[in-house]
């Protein structure tokens, strides 16, 4: 009788095989579209001071009667400007010299922390440009450029064009958590405007009047209440600009950095992650905010 065939079975088969790995997931991180879409400005020694001009002494004339003498107009400054000091947002990592000597293929363990630990700091770099109490966006809105929803519900096309009518001079685009996205887009459809989509960062957003209404999680949602920004951006159009500080020591991406702080007694290499910004609103009617949106069904339709 011929012997039975014997199989080389997957568990022990699995023990000359290679795994291939993906390097760690963090699954709070965003696309961060708000940092993207903003113009940086660099500035100098961390402070960027916004020079305002008063209201003109004299108004404009057309040509006068060759019997009036001409008045002298000029246009006078604010004495006490604002200025904007760069905000640190700042993180330390250890990785014990055993750990990264011994356990570096296929991948670096130090770079791998470095990577993680920069992810999470422009996540909360977004977080302060929207929240921060000095210059965060929902801060800084001028109180004659906030309204609240119509209805008292869900954002509707009637509130997003009031919006636009605080922010008529070349705005940019909308900012609105996801869900008040999604309670837009639900709201137009039930009144047969559906909105339509556009394509930035080859990622699809939807529009209204043809500026993109673009998701960002870092505006919150309270009570099921949240709230919707409109922004012009720019220097040159006096809009909403985000600051950084080119240069610095040890950078390695704009106003980002990178220190080796040593090694301690317990053998472990300690780093400093530092990453420098602010915001300025040049004109107060550059940005406006549609305040208490409701985001489910339940407010929209009550």
């Amino acid at each position: 009788m011929a012997d039975q065939p014997m199989f080389l079975g997957e568990r022990a088969a699995r023990q000359l095989s290679n795994t291939t790995k993906t390097p760690p997931q963090w699954r709070g991180a965003s696309p961060r579209w708000l940092t993207q879409l903003l113009p940086w400005v660099p500035v100098e020694a961390g402070v960027y001071r916004v020079n305002q001009a008063l209201d003109d002494k004299f108004g404009v004339r057309c040509t006068p009667d060759p019997t009036e003498a001409l008045p002298t107009g000029f246009s006078d400054y604010e004495l006490q400007p604002r200025e904007y000091t760069l905000n640190s947002v700042t993180t330390t990592i250890a990785v014990h010299t055993r750990v990264s000597d011994l356990y570096r293929s296929p991948m670096d363990q130090v770079k791998e922390q470095l990577s993680l630990a920069v992810e999470k700091l422009k996540e909360k770099q977004e977080e302060e440009l929207i929240n921060n109490k000095s210059y965060g966006l929902l801060h800084n809105v001028d109180p004659d450029q906030r309204i609240t929803p119509r209805k008292g519900g869900g954002p509707t096309p009637d509130d997003m064009d009031e919006l636009i009518g605080k922010v008529w001079k070349e705005p940019a685009f909308f900012l609105a958590h996801p869900r008040a996205v999604a309670a837009f887009g639900r709201e137009c459809t039930r009144r047969g405007v559906p909105p339509p989509t556009t394509t930035l960062f080859g990622a699809p957003f939807l529009t209204w009047r043809g500026l993109p209404v673009v998701p960002c999680d870092k505006l919150r949602v309270q009570d099921n209440k949240t709230n919707i920004l409109l922004m012009r951006t720019g220097e040159r159009k006096r809009g909403v600009v985000g600051l950084f500080q080119p240069g610095l020591p040890g950078e390695v991406s704009p106003s980002l950095t990178v220190r080796m702080m040593g090694i301690n007694q317990q053998g472990a290499a300690q780093y400093l992650v530092t990453l420098y910004c602010s915001a300025a609103v040049l004109v107060h009617d550059a940005l406006a905010v549609l305040e208490g949106v409701a985001v489910d069904r339940y407010h929209e339709y009550a």
